[in-house]
């Protein structure tokens, strides 16, 4: 029997030899792999951080013991050995394993966490009610530890946690997985042996000794603990390169290798003797045990459905070969509005591009490439990107700030502050607008719009195809004023490519007429509106108009109002949250128009959304076509025909 299948919880890794552990990480990345060949998921971070995790639990208590994930997608190997084996092939599907630590799973997982740079904070404010718990307390002594990445302790919410715990001087291990070289170590044999010399209980205690001795000797005293101090202080910071933490109060160890258990448990476990935060810094392989992964960590960083082409039969060999007949796959909104900056762009020297840490995901590698001078990534810095392009606009440049809308959420202030209130002329790009599925409740962009509505200034629209967006991205360097776009992960209509041509801000199209009903959707989900009303003429022979929308802010008032006058029902679309957006624009509108009508929103219900499939979400939520159209009926009144046609026959058999 595999060791993994074995274990039932993390304490039975103490009891494990060398060799066992050797074994289980072998079967650890093997059970990632094949998972993620069905599920999808976030696969080459995991696997570089199976012996990191392994020698966490082996050195830590866990769950009396906290062991805090940063984003939480490496998080992995911890959820296959803290009880989740068993259901691990149901990974980031509807009611299976989230992709990130979840509480509702387990006990060892400490916060439902997701964006990148909150795990230092997260584990200063457990140090800090630790240390006010009652001094009989045992959880005086809990362990705490925070596994953060090389590029997410770049973010500010990281320095600001840093630099805090410097301050406060809490006992707190920072674990830095540094699987890019984000930050340059300085490796080698003397840099071993000093971090572990300074990691010793007879350095610490001579350290201190020294302090509090020396300057009692009488002239000689003072001095000589001056210069052995700034003796000790060059030493650091020309061989040992660790000027920046210690200069926050800090101990710094590294940089270890992250596949050496040994050398881990020891570092770890001395680490936790040290009376203040230490940071252990560790150099992994993203990818670790899976060739393919190896070579190309950002591709298999978060291989989505459909999965990327994993080889089956054994780890270490190349995936298997693509398919030679080549599918015909429709453009995505991303894509599309890659290729409409870049055209752009070759015209107007003062575009250009900035995001945070997402170049790939955002679609702005393809304008990189072209215009590398006038591309910029501030990693994982959401606020400073938009401040930054706020700063940029006022230099006479157009900026535009490519963010997932999840993302984007950290940058309000910025939004706010530095580019509304100075009327800027930003385009900010919200991607991944809406449901993106099988990522879960930290990654949904369904909080985006409505506290954007409330900021003067700014335009917000969004497309109901690609050739729409395009035409957006034009309006949008035509407009002398901030200006947000919000738009889908999903695949357009496969319309024709077509430059795109300059809208009429706030206005609003009819794209179906009809004497019953009003449907008025932002963004995609009018293509769906569209379905829905088709389906009511042909069941019901219930005629609908339908609008496109456009824009959020300003809405087309004058519109909306004359259509709506006088309709059975007036239905909203918008696939958001349903307080405050779209929706409650629509109403406030008609409100002030004085037109008196029925209004059904259809939106996200309140709460978070969970993962799995985006089909699946949306007919969970009831805002995929047939949803919509159920919600219609139930507010007319309407039985579908199905249902109408069993209750027909039912009465026929009953009178029989």
């Amino acid at each position: 029997m595999p060791i993994l299948d074995t274990l039932t919880d993390p304490a039975q890794l103490r009891g494990m030899t060398a060799e066992e552990m050797s074994t289980l990480a072998v079967e650890l990345r093997e059970k990632m792999i094949r998972t993620v060949q069905h599920a999808g998921g976030h696969l080459a971070s995991s696997l570089g951080t199976v012996e990191l995790t392994l020698a966490l639990h082996r050195v830590m208590d866990s769950p009396r013991d906290r062991i805090v994930w940063d984003t939480g997608h490496q998080a992995y190997a911890h959820k296959l050995l803290t009880g989740r084996l068993d259901r691990f092939a149901t990974l980031r599907q509807m009611g299976g394993v989230g992709g990130f630590p979840r509480r509702v799973e387990s006990d060892h997982d400490v916060f439902d966490g997701g964006h990148a740079g909150t795990g230092v904070s997260i584990g200063v404010g457990l140090a800090a009610a630790r240390e006010l718990r009652p001094s009989a307390d045992p959880l005086r002594n809990q362990r705490i530890a925070v596994c953060v990445g090389d590029a997410a302790i770049q973010s500010g919410l990281s320095m600001e946690a840093l630099n805090h715990v410097g301050h406060s001087r809490q006992r707190l291990l920072i674990v830095l997985n540094d699987n890019e070289m984000s930050i340059s170590p300085s490796v080698g044999g003397l840099s071993t042996r000093l971090n572990k010399l300074r990691l010793t209980r007879a350095y610490q205690g001579t350290k201190s000794a020294t302090a509090r001795m020396l300057p009692r000797v009488p002239l000689l005293g003072k001095p000589a603990l001056g210069a052995l101090a700034w003796a000790k202080e060059g030493f650091k910071r020309s061989w040992a390169k660790v000027g920046f933490f210690e200069d926050l109060g800090i101990t710094y160890i590294g940089v270890l290798d992250g596949h050496n258990l040994d050398e881990m448990e020891e570092s770890f476990e001395r680490a936790f003797a040290v009376p203040g935060p230490v940071l252990v810094h560790v150099k992994t392989i993203k990818g670790k045990g899976y060739g393919p992964a190896e070579m190309d960590s950002v591709a298999f960083h978060g291989a989505s459905l459909p999965p990327i082409d994993l080889c089956l039969i054994d780890p270490t060999e190349e995936p298997l070969p693509p398919e030679t007949e080549s599918r015909h796959r429709p453009k995505t909104y991303t894509s599309t509005f890659a290729e409409e900056l870049v055209r752009l762009a070759e015209t107007d020297e003062r575009i250009c591009a900035v995001t945070a840490g997402m170049p790939t995901g955002t679609g702005l590698s393809r304008f990189a490439a072209r215009f590398p001078d006038r591309f910029f990534d501030v990693g994982i810095a959401e606020p400073h990107a938009v401040t930054m392009a706020a700063g940029m606009a006022l230099g006479g440049m157009r900026p535009v700030v490519a963010l997932y809308s999840t993302f984007s959420q950290r940058a309000f202030d910025s939004l706010v502050h530095d580019v509304c209130q100075n009327d800027l002329p930003v385009l900010l790009a919200i991607d991944r607008a809406g449901l993106v599925g099988e990522d879960g409740t930290s990654h949904q962009g369904m909080f985006t719009l409505t506290p954007q509505r409330a900021l003067p200034n700014l335009v917000i629209g969004s497309p109901k195809d690609e050739q729409e967006l395009r035409d957006m991205v034009v309006t949008a360097f035509a407009h002398d004023g901030p200006i947000s776009l919000h738009y889908p992960r999903d695949p357009g209509e496969d319309l024709p490519d077509r430059q795109g041509v300059a809208l009429e801000v706030g206005r609003g199209e009819v794209l179906r007429s009809g004497g019953d009903l009003l449907l008025v959707g932002f963004g995609p989900i009018v293509q769906r509106l569209l379905g829905a009303a088709d389906t009511l003429q042909r069941d019901h022979g219930i005629g609908s108009t339908v609008i496109n929308a456009r824009w959020a802010k300003p809405l087309d008032e004058d519109l909306i109002g004359a259509q709506a006058a006088g309709r059975r029902l007036v239905v909203t679309a918008e696939e958001s949250a349903a307080m405050g957006g779209f929706g409650d624009g629509v109403l406030d509108a008609l409100n002030r128009a004085g037109v008196r009508v029925p209004l059904l929103k259809v939106a996200l219900a309140e709460g978070f959304v969970h993962h799995g499939a985006v089909d699946d979400l949306r007919r969970q939520q009831r805002i995929d076509e047939p949803g919509i159209l159920a919600q219609i009926r139930e507010a007319l009144g309407l039985e579908a025909p199905a249902a109408r046609a069993g209750t027909d026959r039912a009465s026929k058999v009953t009178a029989a």
